[in-house]
């Protein structure tokens, strides 16, 4: 099963907007549009972060320790490269979610954005990520005016030879 079913339109190159959320095979062509948002490509990125003000959410999920790895076996994932100043909020990007993740989300964005929802938030992961379109369209349901999303995520942001930072995952409610 590829996803959800798409329901949405396909704009020129992209893939067909859905409804709902992209439930999985993540890693896949994505759309040009998100509903309740709207789409940045990495010059528009790049003054956005110049001026201020935004709030920078990578939603990758973080590397898990594979299941049944013999005690003391050294576990050394590599480490995440993200646009600096970003916040990462693993999982939340994921079409569906838990109410303890849902929760933990939303008390992360009101936090960043300092209880303000009309703060600009931009989502990211990686180029066609299905999982910072999600997060997007999730972050517009909770009521911000101004959700964001980059979809050449850190790809883009590299190749264009713009800075990339060693990151660190939030630990999200187990």
């Amino acid at each position: 099963m590829a996803c959800c079913i798409a329901h949405g339109s396909a704009d020129a190159g992209g893939a067909p907007e859905p409804e709902g959320y992209r439930l999985d095979d993540y890693r896949a062509p994505v759309p040009e549009t998100v509903a309740g948002g709207r789409v940045v490509h990495t010059d528009e990125l790049k003054g956005m972060i110049a001026q201020g003000g935004i709030v920078l959410i990578d939603v990758l999920p973080a590397p898990r320790k594979p299941e049944g790895m013999r005690p003391g076996t050294p576990w050394l994932p590599l480490p995440r490269l993200d646009i600096p100043g970003s916040l990462w909020l693993p999982d939340v990007g994921r079409g569906v979610i838990d109410q303890q993740l849902d929760r933990w989300f939303r008390a992360r964005l009101a936090e960043a954005t300092h209880g303000d929802p009309t703060r600009t938030l931009v989502f990211y992961c990686l180029a066609e990520c299905w999982m910072s379109w999600n997060a997007t369209k999730r972050a517009s349901s909770y009521g911000y005016a101004d959700v964001v999303w980059f979809p050449e995520g850190t790809d883009g942001w590299g190749a264009a030879g713009l800075p990339l930072a060693e990151a660190h995952p939030e630990a999200p409610p187990s």
